[in-house]
């Protein structure tokens, strides 16, 4: 299937002890821009949540978020630094006496010294939280693949109609091109004739004008090679799978014809389905921009 760079999946796995909770969005980017924000005591698990995710992920902007919540009855303990405690009890002792001032020091005082008491983490089950995450992150993961599939087969269809109209306009400029040759032989015709009244007009130096007319403002190698990438465009969108690199060069190779059938138009109607052709492939490529 055709997928959007643009998506957003959210996962979320609850047990007894924590809540993990996955949040994964993404826009359109050149490359795999894979950006992560997780609690510090999960570090451990970034390696695997990229490992995971590059595998169904090829281009974008990605931004995963994580958020762990511990419910458990106790997630951290206090820590007392008793060494520590009695080096500041002794030295406040000691200038007590040195000052000769009472020093009736209190273990609340001396707990409030920096690093006498601290907070740690509980040691977690590792491989427990990994398992919850890796659930989180397989449904967050597997909606964030609908919601870009989704937008993705919305791309292919807006795109496959675009190419069809782009048809209509170039078998148009194909159909017109006669026209505007013997529209430009009976002005040409008329012009001598008025200019030279009933002298015969020379039909060989009509004609020697008119190939070199029709030369200049030819298009049949432009309108071919054009047809030739909407089909392959066409292709390449039913095939699906992860086109968008290839979509974009295409839609580069139409621009470049479409400029060319411009530039060589001297007929006003072939100008505006020329521009209509050039509105298109530009609607297009902003369209190949967002799929993967």
């Amino acid at each position: 299937m055709i997928k959007s760079m643009t998506g957003f999946g959210r996962g979320e796995s609850v047990s007894e002890d924590c809540k993990v909770t996955v949040e994964i969005k993404a826009v359109n980017h050149r490359y795999c821009d894979l950006n992560m924000k997780l609690p510090r005591k999960l570090n451990y698990l970034e390696a695997d949540i990229r490992s995971f995710l590059k595998q169904s992920i090829q281009r974008g902007k990605v931004d995963v978020f994580i958020n762990y919540e511990d419910l458990s009855a106790k997630d951290v303990n206090v820590r007392l630094n008793e060494e520590l405690g009695k080096e500041y009890y002794a030295a406040l002792t000691k200038l007590g006496e040195t000052l000769g001032i009472s020093s009736d020091v209190t273990a609340l005082q001396i707990g409030r010294f920096p690093d006498v008491l601290s907070l740690e983490d509980v040691a977690v089950n590792q491989e427990s939280i990994k398992e919850q995450l890796m659930k989180a992150l397989s449904e967050a993961a597997g909606h964030f693949s609908d919601s870009r599939e989704k937008e993705g087969e919305n791309l292919k269809t807006d795109i496959l109609a675009k190419l069809e109209g782009m048809k209509e306009n170039v078998a148009f400029i194909e159909e017109r091109y006669p026209s505007i040759v013997s529209e430009y032989r009976k002005k040409l015709e008329d012009k001598v004739t008025e200019l030279l009244g009933d002298t015969n007009v020379d039909e060989n130096r009509i004609a020697a004008e008119v190939v070199i007319y029709s030369d200049k403002i030819c298009v049949d190698e432009e309108t071919v090679r054009l047809k030739s990438h909407i089909d392959g465009m066409r292709d390449e969108l039913l095939k699906g799978g992860n086109v968008g690199r290839k979509l974009d060069f295409i839609a580069q190779e139409m621009n470049r014809e479409a400029n060319t059938i411009l530039s060589k138009a001297n007929d006003i109607e072939v100008s505006d389905h020329a521009i209509d052709l050039k509105t298109e492939i530009e609607k297009i490529r902003e369209q190949v921009q967002n799929i993967e």
